[in-house]
């Protein structure tokens, strides 16, 4: 098969998503019909590009899941960060990848969906090991936006209910650390950031808030993974550690 431009920005961009459903590839690839993208994801897993795994659903199907195989890193020439999983394998409660999906929501969100005006989508940078050597901490993703006012930076942390909330305890030290440390702007330019921490339910993110309002009441930004759905992002739907307002993202410039 001929590889198109569309194909190599779908395997690039695997390399950061690791791995994606079909509406994920939809959104990234710019198809615009769910038979055009159904049809080319069967044609780039044919051709030993794609590998294809398969997750059960509520309704009782089976969703189809793709990742980067070592033949489709080396064409468009970039790490294979693929699944370790088995060639057309069901995957069964599989939490990494239940994980990276929400993960992969917010990616899609911020560099392929609507910002407000005057406001641009800079860089994502996913991570395998700690920020530093001094610290075990692993943000699930890195984000810089482009505003009016200049670069606002954020860590990412989606939350699925699996940690303790002594981990999060935890977490919320390190990154306070990480914030007086100045490592955030010799790594990444930026000398101040937010961590925003996105949650299942409204329940558990109020234990999480309230383990975050323990230690500090800054750089935090916390809301549920529905609340955020669609082109709520940017919408007053997050909490600070203290106080009951919820505040929007971001302001648009007045």
């Amino acid at each position: 098969m001929v590889i198109q431009e569309r194909d190599r920005h779908l395997l690039r961009e695997l390399a950061v998503m690791r791995v994606i459903d079909r509406e994920q590839a939809k959104i990234v690839a710019r198809f615009g019909s769910t038979t055009r993208v159904n049809t080319r994801l069967l044609r780039l897993t044919r051709a030993g590009l794609l590998r294809r795994f398969f997750m059960g659903t509520t309704a009782g199907g089976a969703k189809a899941l793709y990742s980067l195989s070592a033949k489709g890193a080396q064409a468009v020439d970039v790490p294979l960060r693929g699944l370790q999983r088995r060639n057309d394998e069901t995957l069964v409660a599989d939490f990494f990848v239940q994980h990276q999906l929400a993960i992969n929501e917010l990616y899609c969100s911020l560099k392929y969906g609507a910002l407000p005006p005057e406001f641009a989508f800079g860089r994502w940078i996913s991570f395998t090991e700690s920020l530093t050597p001094s610290l075990h901490l692993i943000p699930d993703g890195y984000v810089e936006l482009k505003t009016p006012s200049g670069t606002l930076a954020a860590f990412l942390e989606v939350d699925l209910g699996s940690e303790s909330l002594a981990v999060w305890k935890e977490k919320v030290r390190a990154y306070l650390l990480y914030a007086v440390s100045g490592d955030c702007e010799r790594q990444f330019g930026q000398s101040r950031f937010r961590v925003m921490v996105m949650a299942p339910t409204e329940r558990r993110l109020n234990s999480i808030r309230t383990v975050v309002a323990e230690a500090t009441d800054k750089i935090f930004w916390l809301t549920t993974l529905e609340a955020t759905g669609g082109k709520n992002f940017f919408g007053p739907v997050w909490l600070r550690p203290k106080g009951r307002e919820p505040q929007p993202f971001l302001r648009e410039p007045q």
